[in-house]
């Protein structure tokens, strides 16, 4: 085992005969399909430095009592989600390891019992990362559109019970898949989430935007300063479509190889796809280390905590 085997379960297509899959596989290896090796060390190197930011992101908030509120919450439960995505990582990559070099030796329905709990963990922060994503646009918008009311649209009670919610959904949702991955309808429900959450936030930000727009119009048009709220708008809208563009460049491949899996899954160039995994696993966990960056440079009093956080004052 050479290379990182998290995801097992939807690396390959399932749902063809080992006949028809091994023909594809045929067909593509004698063209340039021959996939990506990436070494052990650049997934572990990622999987360290995204687990570091991300801890910091979650230091920071707690740390600094401005940041104690539902917006900043949310945004510490998508950096949590990201933890996950790193030490699912870095745990599938030592155990790998591990049992490379002889150090474990365990029987084969043990290794597929561990195997089923790191897949569990990354398919629950799939999950959860795309959750939480729409729950930080639907903040950011209701923050705009609803500033004067917005403490009593998003109290800490509705707060506490969308992120226990979302959790809570994660979790069954990944056992489901884990427990019935060879089941189309478990698939396509995968893909149908990530499309009604990329569609919620393209939607979201584009209205942002428009706002946006529309208010650099009037200042233009009446010459006064901007004010706060105005600039809020803009930055917020901004941020968000980081976050965005960042979730749908890194994530994009993966739903693709997701859905390749259902439509073509014995098409050879479907398979060509398929040998590029290990790469879409890369941007999964790029993801994760640039999300904290987007926090860290565009929240000045994130920024600040964040760096009272690095030099242990507290």
């Amino acid at each position: 085992m050479s290379t990182l085997a998290p995801l097992r379960l939807l690396r390959e297509p399932w749902n063809t005969s080992e006949g028809n899959q091994s023909n594809a596989t045929v067909g593509a290896s004698g063209s340039w399909c021959q996939g990506l090796d990436i070494p052990n060390e650049l997934f572990l190197a990622l999987g360290l430095v995204s687990l570091v930011e991300n801890l910091l992101v979650v230091a920071a908030i707690l740390k600094n009592r401005n940041l104690h509120s539902p917006t900043y919450y949310f945004i510490c439960c998508l950096a949590v989600s990201d933890m996950l995505v790193s030490i699912s990582n870095l745990a599938e990559m030592l155990f790998m390891l591990l049992l490379e070099h002889g150090v474990l030796v365990m029987r084969p329905s043990i290794i597929r019992h561990m195997d089923n709990v790191i897949d569990m963990l990354i398919c629950s922060s799939v999950v959860s990362s795309l959750s939480f994503l729409g729950v930080i646009a639907v903040d950011r918008y209701i923050t705009i559109f609803y500033a004067l009311r917005y403490h009593s649209i998003m109290t800490l009670q509705r707060a506490v019970v969308t992120m226990a919610s979302v959790w809570l959904a994660s979790t069954v949702s990944s056992t489901i898949l884990i427990t019935y991955y060879h089941s189309h309808t478990i698939l396509l429900c995968l893909i149908g989430f990530f499309l009604f959450m990329l569609v919620l936030m393209l939607v979201l930000y584009i209205h942002m935007f428009a706002l946006a727009r529309h208010h650099l119009h009037s200042i233009s048009s009446q010459q006064k300063p901007p004010t706060a709220h105005r600039g809020g708008s803009l930055k917020g809208a901004v941020t968000l479509t980081i976050l965005l563009g960042v979730f749908f460049v890194c994530w994009g491949p993966f739903f693709f190889h997701l859905i390749l899996i259902v439509t073509c899954p014995t098409n050879p160039f479907c398979t060509c796809f398929f040998s590029y995994f290990n790469l879409f696993l890369i941007l999964i966990i790029c993801n994760s280390v640039i999300d904290p960056l987007i926090y860290a440079f565009r929240s000045q009093e994130l920024r600040r905590t964040l760096r009272e956080v690095v030099m242990c004052s507290w």
